[in-house]
């Protein structure tokens, strides 16, 4: 795992991440409350012997005792959705209010999706855009196990995106979880450092910062842009927002996630970031016993 080794400068217990990131995830999933509230899921997979642990920061969340959550008969009717939990931060900062407008620009294979359309209470316009059209099957499939009616699935490349045809001026909301070289996820991907690395990871990180700069622009005044990786890469994360700080009328504000985390960093490898970058956060595995995040809440206009 040496390609772990440039973030010891930067991690907070280095010896108990590299100790996490070789442990196997807890089995965790999302109680959809499109279908079925937390409790009524939990008491339902618990019925079929599953034993459930609630999570305080998001009652949502439920760790299960299986690790094959999708042969329960929950998951078959839609109550419950296999999801990481470090993955359902984006779009519980996300927030937005039924009836919004919101667009999800790389939205396959749904599970965002799927949790944005709860927190809308399945009302208004949620547009899932994803440039691979295999990974959209999973989507659409996902989406209709969950219910989720006011999702509209889209098949363009983000960088070039327009609201055009959906009878809106801009968004009101967007989620721009984008690509990345998905370092986090190693706990459940044993190959996930096979091609990752600096050059990689700026290789990367021009996509990156198109889709961020589209999401921005496709948002309405005051409206809100929440950015996340799934990778430990500065280069992906604090320097990517860095640069659209720059010349976007954007501002990051800060917002609270009750699990143990890390400020954004505004310094890395020779180079400055914006100081507000320290109103984003780090998750590491080592803190929650999850996989490794970030994530970022920007304000458009601000």
């Amino acid at each position: 795992m040496d390609a772990l080794e440039r973030y010891e400068p930067i991690v907070d217990d280095y010896a108990a991440f590299r100790e996490a990131c070789e442990r196997p995830l807890p089995s965790v999933v999302r109680a959809n409350g499109i279908k079925a509230d937390p409790d009524r899921a939990a008491a339902a997979l618990e019925d079929e012997g599953v034993t459930v642990t609630r999570r305080a920061w998001n009652p949502s969340i439920l760790e299960v005792d299986t690790d094959k959550p999708g042969n329960t008969w929950p998951y078959f009717h839609g109550w419950i959705h296999g999801q990481e939990e470090v993955s359902a931060i984006p779009a519980r900062v996300l927030d937005p209010e039924p009836g919004d407008a919101v667009w999800d620009a790389c939205a396959a294979p749904g599970s965002k999706t799927t949790q944005l359309a709860d927190l809308l209470d399945d009302a208004g316009l949620l547009v899932a855009n994803d440039d691979n059209l295999g990974r959209l099957s999973a989507l659409r499939s996902n989406a209709e196990r969950l219910g989720a009616t006011c999702v509209t699935v889209t098949n363009e490349d983000a960088r070039r995106f327009t609201a055009d045809g959906f009878g809106i001026d801009a968004f009101d909301a967007v989620l721009a979880d984008v690509p990345c070289t998905c370092e986090g996820t190693i706990r459940k991907n044993a190959d996930a450092l096979d091609t990752v690395g600096r050059e990689a990871s700026l290789n990367i990180a021009a996509l990156q910062t198109d889709i961020l700069r589209r999401a921005i622009r496709l948002t309405r005044e005051g409206g809100t842009v929440v950015y996340s990786t799934c990778t430990f890469a500065p280069e992906e994360n604090e320097g990517v927002i860095d640069r659209v700080l720059d010349d976007e009328p954007v501002a990051l504000v800060d917002f609270d996630v009750d699990l143990a985390h890390s400020p954004g960093l505004t310094a890395w490898n020779g180079e400055t970031y914006d100081g507000s970058l320290t109103r984003a956060k780090r998750f590491y595995p080592h803190q929650n016993d999850t996989g490794g995040f970030f994530c970022a809440k920007l304000e458009v206009g601000a």
